[in-house]
């Protein structure tokens, strides 16, 4: 038997039990029972500052942000993990601001010896009030991610996106929750 595989969910939703983290359950559920270690982060909650530009974490020697803030916590969780699912709403034709203020201090783990989240694996989870991807800006959100990790050399598992407006309502799109479901299991094969 080998190792168990860690997975960390990065929620970027202010809302704790709105459609994106209720999807992400299913994910951690189900990754649960594939016997992967499960850690899920509501970034909303966190002190994460906006990346000032300074450049203080390319210098040599430097191990990540210079900012005193969350992201200090968790950038060794993000090294440990074997695979990261971000899960979050669209806002305003893109990610989340909380997502926006995460995915910016990913800068710091980057260097000229390339990134530390290279290889790892990565899933994808968003929810959009609008029918059509396109019109909602999830595309635009989709593209962030796909853009930002092929970069950096980490591989996007899958994604699983569709449209839930009011809290709680994905609960009842049975192939929404099923591709989250098995979402999670991919994550940790």
């Amino acid at each position: 038997m080998g190792r168990k595989r860690k997975l960390v969910i990065l929620l970027g939703s202010p809302r704790k039990r709105g459609n994106s983290a209720t999807l992400a359950g299913a994910a951690a559920a189900a990754a649960k029972k594939a016997r992967a270690d499960v850690e899920s982060v509501y970034i909303n909650g966190l002190d994460i500052r906006a990346c000032q530009g300074c450049d203080g974490c390319q210098r040599k020697g430097g191990r990540g942000c210079v900012q005193n803030d969350d992201m200090r916590s968790l950038y060794p969780k993000l090294l440990a993990a074997d695979a990261l699912l971000f899960a979050g709403p669209v806002y305003w034709f893109n990610v989340s601001a909380q997502t926006k203020l995460f995915l910016d201090r990913l800068y710091a783990l980057g260097s000229s010896r390339g990134h530390a989240l290279k290889g790892k694996r990565i899933g994808l989870i968003l929810t959009y009030a609008d029918a059509d991807p396109f019109r909602s800006g999830a595309v635009n959100a989709l593209r962030t991610f796909q853009d930002a990790f092929a970069y950096i050399g980490a591989g996007i598992v899958g994604m699983v996106f569709g449209s839930a407006w009011k809290a709680g309502e994905v609960r009842r799109n049975a192939k929404l929750m099923g591709e989250a479901r098995a979402l999670g299991r991919d994550l940790c094969a």
